[in-house]
């Protein structure tokens, strides 16, 4: 099966993907929370049928031309989880003729621009900082919030909808201790702010995004909606976070091997910055590297080496893997390596393409 592969792609193991998407979907129904899923982290039309086919109707994405995309597809129910990009109101309003259209506002200067800008009725929703210092409403200046949701309130083309939260900074997090803080603080914030404003702003919702929380949370009462994207896939940087295990991965990038040098302990492949991304993780031994390398069977399971493999290095297109000499031994070019991505959103960005296999743990 793996023979038909011939240059980097994205490979993804169908059951394991299914298996976290019915996980996280159980999750939040078990908390009467919805699951609006991001798909920027997969950007497929498959594997986003995956998510319908278990239940899922309502999607988030990271920007309108993604939106566009899974629209085409039969979406009808998309937030783009993005400030509002002025320059594209025309293809804003277009999208929120055919779909329940969701849009983000993170500061007062957005409020204050978007009434008078939509010609079809859309959602809005407030994003609220709680500690990543990305963007968003500050949830200890409650007045800059009343005045951006007094403001959006006289459009009667802007639904407010509520406020929502990305927890980035759990990815900082050195154990789940420490991730689970962030995540109830940031999570209090949210509920603070719907009861505040709820008796001016009936109905105000919340929203809840990032893997980490949502997948190691046991308490996620109260919550209206979860917007978890990576957990489809998982990555190198969630298994080193302890987020996922080596079963729950569904991921990895499948390498050619071009050359071998065994004097000096390297392994060269076809997978490259190009398709990796230049993102990096950090070794046991304090190195930052590229990925995790693992080897495949015929089904393209992933097997793992009895000892840590990393990319070393990167070019635009070569990636440099550090073996030991009797490991490459065993190799030749054109055999296939497997590379579970620091970052799954970025490969799957950067390949688009997805090589999908039925393997499971």
């Amino acid at each position: 099966m793996m023979d038909q592969i011939t240059q980097p792609v994205l490979v993804v193991d169908e059951v394991r993907c299914r298996a976290n998407i019915r996980m996280m979907l159980g999750k939040a129904r078990d908390f009467g929370a919805r699951l609006r899923p991001h798909f920027k982290t997969h950007q497929s039309l498959e594997t986003g049928r995956w998510f319908r086919e278990e239940g899922v109707d309502a999607i988030a994405v990271s920007s309108v031309s993604m939106a566009r995309f899974f629209a085409a597809d039969g979406w009808r129910d998309i937030m783009i989880a993005f400030p509002v990009n002025f320059r594209e109101m025309e293809e804003i309003n277009r999208l929120a003729g055919v779909t329940d259209l969701g849009l983000v506002v993170s500061c007062q200067h957005s409020a204050a621009m978007l009434p008078g800008k939509m010609s079809t009725p859309a959602d809005v929703y407030l994003k609220i900082d709680v500690g990543s210092h990305r963007t968003g409403f500050d949830p200890d200046r409650p007045e800059e919030l009343r005045l951006a949701l007094d403001r959006l309130a006289e459009d009667a083309h802007l639904r407010i909808r509520g406020f929502i939260a990305h927890a980035g900074h759990t990815y900082q997090s050195d154990n789940r201790q420490q991730l689970l803080e962030v995540f109830s603080a940031g999570r209090q914030a949210l509920l603070g702010l719907r009861e505040s404003f709820s008796s001016v702003h009936a109905g105000l919702m919340v929203s809840w995004g990032d893997t980490p929380s949502c997948w190691l949370s046991d308490d996620l009462a109260n919550l209206d909606e979860l917007r978890p994207g990576n957990f489809v896939y998982f990555d190198t940087m969630q298994l080193d976070l302890g987020v996922c295990t080596r079963d729950e991965l569904a991921v990895t990038v499948a390498a050619p091997v071009v050359a071998l040098h065994p004097e000096r302990e390297e392994v060269v492949v076809y997978a490259g910055a190009v398709h990796l991304s230049k993102e990096q993780g950090m070794g046991k031994n304090g190195k930052a590297h590229f990925g995790r390398v693992v080897f495949y069977d015929a089904q393209g399971r992933i097997l793992w080496p009895g000892q840590d493999l990393f990319v070393e290095r990167l070019s635009q297109e070569h990636g440099i893997i550090r073996m030991p000499r009797e490991m490459i031994m065993d190799l030749r070019p054109g055999d296939l390596l497997g590379i579970v991505p620091v970052h799954s959103c970025l490969a799957a960005d950067l390949l688009r393409e997805t090589y999908v296999v039925r393997a499971g743990p």
